[in-house]
Formats: C-alpha cells, sequence, structure tokens
C-alpha cells in the first residue's frame, strides 16, 4: 500500500500551501497553462520537472529545464524521493510531506484555487512581490544556503528574528554577512553566528551593488563546515558560561596569579573591565566566538572573573 504524500511549499509564491500528490499518477511542474502545477515565473521551463512513482514512491525527473531541479540543494536528473526532502524548482522551494488518510481523486480546480488564496494572502503582507521568501524553520540556513550555492543564486538573504542579517551572496557563493549593518564584527563573525539562527523568516532580495573592504573568499560549503564545527564546540562549552548580558566582574580578592595566564586569556579578562558582560566580550574581540568564550569559561573556572 502506498503512502499519501504532498508537496508542502515552504518558500515561494504559494508559500504555506500543500498540494496532494495523487498516488500512482504523475505530476507535471512547469510555466505551462495546462500542467498539473503551474509555477508562473521566469526561471521555470514550460515544463520542468515530472513526478512518477515507482514502487509506490515518488520519483522527480528534471525535464531538461535551463535553470535545473535541485533535492536537498543537489542538482538532479532523476531522484527518489522520501518524506522531508526539499526540492527547488525556481524560486519556490516545496518539502515533501506525509499526508494521513485516504487521498482519493484530486480535484485539480480546489487544489488551483486553495494555493491561489495562499498566494494573495502571502502578496498582501509582503511588499516586495518578486522576492523569495519563507522560514528558516521550515529550511534551515545551511540547507538554504546549499541550495542557493548549486543554483548559483544571485542576490542578498536578509534574515530577521530579534535581530535582521544580511548574507550577500554572487552566483552562489557567501561573499559578505553582517548582523544589524554593524559592519565593526567583521563578515565571518558575523556568518558564524548567523548560522546559529534557528527561527526565523528569510527573503532573498536582488542583489546588491554596495562594495566592502573586506569579503569573505572561503567557498560557501568550507564557511559553512566552519561555522558549523564553531556552532558544535559552542554548544559543548555553553553550560560554563553566563547568559550575554550576565554582568561579571573580576574576582576581589584574585589570588590566582594573572602570570599563570597567556595573552589571549589576558586580552580577555581585559573584555571583562572593559565592556563588563559575554556579549561584549564577544563582540569586541578580535578573535572568533569560540576562542573568546572558551578563554572566559577558562577565567570563570580559575576564579580570575566571576558572575555578578
Amino acid at each position: 500500500m502506498s503512502d499519501n504524500y504532498a508537496l508542502k511549499f515552504i518558500s515561494g509564491k504559494y508559500q504555506g500551501g500543500e498540494f496532494p500528490l495523487q498516488a500512482e499518477k504523475p505530476l507535471i511542474i512547469g510555466r505551462s497553462s495546462e500542467l498539473d502545477m503551474v509555477l508562473v515565473e521566469d526561471m521555470v521551463s514550460r515544463k520542468h520537472a515530472k513526478i512518477s512513482w515507482l514502487a509506490g514512491k515518488p520519483v522527480i525527473e528534471d525535464l531538461g529545464s535551463t535553470n535545473g531541479t535541485f533535492v536537498n540543494g543537489e542538482k538532479v536528473k532523476q531522484a527518489k524521493l522520501k518524506e522531508g526532502d526539499r526540492i527547488l524548482v525556481g524560486t519556490s522551494i516545496l518539502k515533501l510531506i506525509k499526508q494521513g488518510g485516504a487521498t482519493g481523486d484530486i480535484d485539480a480546480a480546489q487544489i488551483k484555487a486553495n494555493l491561489e488564496q495562499v498566494a494573495a494572502n502571502q502578496s498582501a503582507r509582503q511588499s516586495n512581490k518578486t522576492a523569495m521568501t519563507g522560514k528558516i524553520d521550515e529550511v534551515p540556513l545551511p540547507d538554504l544556503l546549499q541550495l542557493f550555492h548549486t543554483s548559483k543564486k544571485n542576490g542578498v538573504l536578509v534574515v530577521r528574528d530579534t535581530h535582521e542579517a544580511k548574507i550577500y551572496l554572487r552566483t552562489g557563493k557567501v561573499y559578505y554577512a553582517c548582523i544589524d549593518d554593524n559592519h565593526e564584527l567583521g563578515p565571518q563573525k558575523s556568518f558564524n553566528r548567523i548560522i546559529t539562527w534557528e527561527k526565523g523568516d528569510f527573503e532573498l532580495r536582488p542583489p546588491d551593488d554596495q562594495s566592502f573592504m573586506v569579503e569573505l573568499d572561503s567557498s560557501t560549503e568550507a564557511l559553512l563546515m566552519d561555522a558549523l564545527r564553531e556552532l558544535d564546540e559552542l554548544r559543548r562549552i555553553a553550560p560554563q558560561l553566563p547568559a550575554p548580558d550576565a554582568t561579571l566582574t573580576l574576582a576581589v580578592p584574585m589570588q590566582a596569579p594573572l602570570r599563570e595566564l597567556k595573552p589571549e586569556q589576558l586580552d580577555v579578562l581585559q573584555l571583562v573591565i572593559n565592556w563588563g558582560t559575554l556579549q561584549g566580550v564577544l563582540d569586541h574581540s578580535d578573535k572568533d566566538d569560540m576562542a573568546a568564550s572558551q578563554a572566559l569559561a577558562d577565567l570563570l573556572s580559575r576564579d580570575y572573573v566571576r558572575q555578578a
């Protein structure tokens, strides 16, 4: 017995809408108005991709499209699909989900009407009608950047939660990043912090002709690997650290001798004196967040620094 599946739009014109798949019935996706799933945009070919069935499981096939079909960031000619897979067609990202109950005959007109209502609701909320939008709760930033890298996207990826981040892309390569337009942090530290975000809305805006004195020169894959490695290390030592805005002070009286500290630890000690919080230390250290956090954890454990 076949599972019942649907394609959920997690980015694009129909973001939030669902398109149920009818078991054993092929589905053709493209720009042409007579197709099953119509995506009217320049990056979608007239007949772009086809979903068919093999032993009750969906299989996607690119139909010679100009801009390609991507599954989990990889450009594919044909690929078996499983629950949770993300498909990129044009500016739409679709996630394969399972549905409960029998699908029966699907009312194509009703599905189209439902999607158009979703599009109308989104259009009313969205100022830039041509932007690619979504939620990083649905598609994590590393996956999203991998998709953009493989499909060679140009533009500025804006991510908003309590802060606003910008990641600049040139043919899929990340070349700059900043948070709240604070350029003093530097693009590397900003990028690594942005990758830790797990909630928020994203929007891919058109390219920005702004120039930067310092650009990131590593590949997108290398940047992501470094950022995720740092994230793992930060999570490991997080229990040893205070809250970002907790007040830090020098231990008084200080029993541990200063001569035993390494230069990088002395630098962090000075930042504690100057700024007085973990966030202040991280923002003003010339080291990456992992190195500065580790140095502060050492100072706390050896009672050079205390949380007030």
